[in-house]
């Protein structure tokens, strides 16, 4: 029977501190999102410049310039490009690896605050809810203690406080929801354009050697074919 009681003191606070509680989450949400979109705002002028200096670059056979474009940008899909151009000795495969590898780490900036917002737009209605079971418990209890009119509106007041503690919850719950949506839209289009520009680069590679061996190999079938050749025919 204590505990009830003790349970009872907690719920007849009301909801008002649940109102507030979900006011501040709310506004550490929207800096989240505001956070997250001037991020990928960002990224993604820089990825379009990045995507036009590499076309120019690999059109023109430049590799000095391939390295130029990946030095001087700041984007996601350029760090994780720098990183794995290093590995370009081990040839396209070691390259492509090497891709997997950095947007793997490239992930956790990615994906910054991606957890507060899903778990906001998850959560936020059940803390609604929660608000507004205490008002009813408060209004329920007003109802108890008092007569007439008084505590019939004291009831209706609770309940009023009760449904905007649930209203303020899916507020709080909807940006998040949309903005942890769109997030995710934006980091697969990073992935999808750095997995694009990697194997475009890993393709220069490959037609750059393959354009290459010919020359390397003509001396060599050349002098074979002299060897096979009658002595009088030369």
């Amino acid at each position: 029977m204590d505990i009830v009681d003790s349970l009872l003191r907690v719920a007849l606070l009301g909801s008002t501190w649940v109102l507030w509680l979900l006011i501040a989450l709310s506004v550490i949400s929207f800096a989240a999102m505001a956070e997250r979109a001037l991020f990928f705002r960002k990224n993604r002028a820089g990825g379009e410049v990045l995507r036009s200096a590499l076309s120019r670059a690999i059109a023109g056979g430049d590799r000095a310039a391939v390295e130029r474009a990946l030095a001087s940008s700041e984007s996601v899909e350029a760090e994780v490009l720098r990183e794995a151009w290093a590995f370009r000795g081990g040839g396209p495969d070691a390259i492509a690896d090497a891709v997997e590898s950095e947007l793997g780490r490239a992930r956790q900036k990615l994906e910054r605050s991606m957890t507060l917002l899903g778990t906001l737009g998850n959560n936020a209605p059940f803390i609604g809810l929660f608000g507004t079971v205490l008002g009813v418990i408060e209004a329920f209890h007003h109802l108890a203690d008092g007569a007439g009119g008084a505590a019939m509106g004291n009831v209706m007041s609770g309940i009023a406080e009760a449904l905007v503690a649930t209203g303020v919850g899916i507020f709080v719950a909807i940006p998040a929801v949309v903005a942890f949506n769109v997030a995710q839209k934006k980091i697969d289009d990073i992935e999808g354009s750095t997995h694009s520009l990697a194997k475009r680069l890993t393709a220069w590679l490959r037609a750059g050697a393959v354009s290459a061996s010919p020359a390397l190999e003509q001396p060599v079938v050349s002098a074979a074919l002299r060897e096979l050749a009658p002595e009088g025919a030369e």
